[in-house]
């Protein structure tokens, strides 16, 4: 994906964003800061065609949108269940395709069910792993007391 088209994101969904007045651009930092992202990672990202600077400072610094903190935010929570770069970048176009109203909208809602579906299967062996971690934890802590 690097080197991609440098043309604007369309919005990737409505809501859940909030901390500047639309239309207001923020600097990597302030992104970084409310996304809980690194600037590395920001980046990265960016390098890969996932989010694009809205514009430029004239110092040169990276400008973004509240679109491109709403991307950054879906990539956010994706990156936990695996998602590859090319599946949050499909992910990413197929919301905003939703959301403009463009294409087949009926194909576009059958894949964003198999979104749903990998995401759903993905919480549930995430969860199977956490409750074998947990008890492990409570082994150590039943050999901690029984070791007192």
């Amino acid at each position: 994906m690097r080197g991609a088209s440098a043309a604007r994101h369309p919005v990737a969904y409505e809501g859940g964003v909030t901390g500047t007045p639309r239309g207001e651009l923020m600097q990597i930092g302030q992104v970084a800061e409310r996304t809980g992202l690194s600037l590395r990672t920001i980046r990265f990202y960016e390098e890969n065609g996932l989010v694009i600077p809205t514009a430029r400072s004239e110092g040169g610094f990276r400008l973004y949108s509240e679109n491109e903190v709403a991307r950054l935010e879906v990539i956010k929570r994706m990156k936990p269940l695996g998602f590859s770069l090319e599946e949050m970048q499909e992910l990413l176009t197929l919301l905003a395709d939703l959301n403009a109203a463009t294409g087949d909208r009926e194909q576009l809602v059958d894949r964003l069910r198999m979104f749903h579906e990998a995401a759903t299967a993905r919480v549930t062996a995430l969860k199977k792993e956490l409750a074998v971690a947990e008890g492990f934890a409570t082994t150590l802590a039943e050999r901690l007391d029984a070791s007192r």
